[in-house]
């Protein structure tokens, strides 16, 4: 689970979702406080069942991470709402201090009381994640910020470049108006795309110069259909997420989204969106690809959409946030 997410588990329930063997869809939440039981279980149970039947599976494994007390009430109401769904409930697991243990085996031979003692790190399954590219963060904290904004002298360095870039679009667009924009953005993603692709990164000016262009939907649908699962377009709008200006972070946030979600790297585009509905809570896009994740759709799904614009009549201002 570690290498599936991104970072190590825990204080959470994973409903692992099966179609025959294989196991198709995961999906964490965080265990919730006592008094939020009721509506937790109501939004988790409807939220896995979606995520499970638009995979195709059949069958589930319920994990709860952490102390008795608290994982095995969330277990117990749980298990029966997938039975109830026609979900096949395979196990039932809570992991608490390096073991599991089973809420559905009762034979000491394979899950003994005292639980199953495992290695999170050094076990074959873990090195061969690790070979594999994988990688597993400490926790979700570490995944949030590892695309977290910039602080400091390297902020105030983007702000400073973010207030020339605003001044050099209106510039462009006084001359050329909204077309000279969208082939300035055009190029601008080119070059991006080049560079990381070369293993070097934008200056200061050019995250500004790109960031400002992208507020144009022209400009971000055009980077989505650039956007390639690979690492050097990853590491692209990684890099641009963390240095963008935090008003400005929404476009470049839901472009990093997108392609984790394609390499599935799903808590990482899970975190992006995050981020982008923070830079801006009424983006149409990042509550589109939201609900994407959250319903266990697969990314192949938005690619029969050439141009998933936010509105071609009342395109975004180029001046907002």
């Amino acid at each position: 689970m570690p290498y599936l997410f991104g970072f190590h588990v825990d204080h959470s329930v994973v409903i692992a979702g099966y179609t025959e063997s294989m196991l198709t869809a995961a999906t964490r939440a965080d265990l919730p406080k006592r008094d939020e039981v009721p509506s937790w279980v109501d939004a988790t149970t409807s939220q896995s069942l979606a995520m499970l039947r638009n995979v195709g599976a059949t069958a589930a494994t319920i994990i709860g991470y952490g102390p008795a007390d608290t994982v095995t009430p969330i277990v117990d109401i749980l298990t029966p709402h997938f039975d109830q769904a026609g979900i096949t409930v395979r196990d039932a697991l809570r992991v608490t201090d390096g073991r599991y243990y089973s809420y559905l085996c009762d034979d000491p031979a394979c899950c003994p009381v005292d639980g199953v003692p495992f290695d999170a790190v050094g076990s074959v399954v873990a090195v061969n994640a690790i070979v594999a590219g994988q990688m597993a963060l400490p926790d979700r904290a570490a995944l949030v910020a590892s695309i977290a904004p910039t602080t400091g002298a390297a902020r105030d360095a983007v702000t400073t470049a973010t207030q020339r870039a605003h001044e050099r679009r209106d510039t462009l667009f006084a001359a050329g108006r909204r077309a000279a924009v969208i082939r300035a953005g055009k190029k601008a993603l080119r070059a991006a795309v080049a560079r990381y692709a070369d293993d070097r990164v934008l200056t200061d000016d050019e995250v500004a110069w790109l960031s400002v262009l992208l507020l144009d939907y022209k400009v971000r649908d055009a980077a989505w259909r650039t956007n390639d699962a690979n690492s050097s377009d990853l590491a692209l709008w990684t890099d641009i997420t963390r240095r963008v200006d935090p008003a400005l972070a929404a476009p470049p946030a839901v472009l990093l989204a997108v392609i984790a979600w394609r390499t599935g790297l799903g808590a990482l585009a899970s975190v992006a969106i995050d981020r982008a509905l923070d830079a801006d809570p009424n983006d149409p896009l990042a509550h589109l690809i939201d609900h994407a994740l959250r319903a266990g759709i697969p990314p192949a799904a938005l690619d029969s959409q050439a141009t998933p614009t936010t509105s071609a009549e009342n395109p975004p201002s180029t001046d907002q946030k």
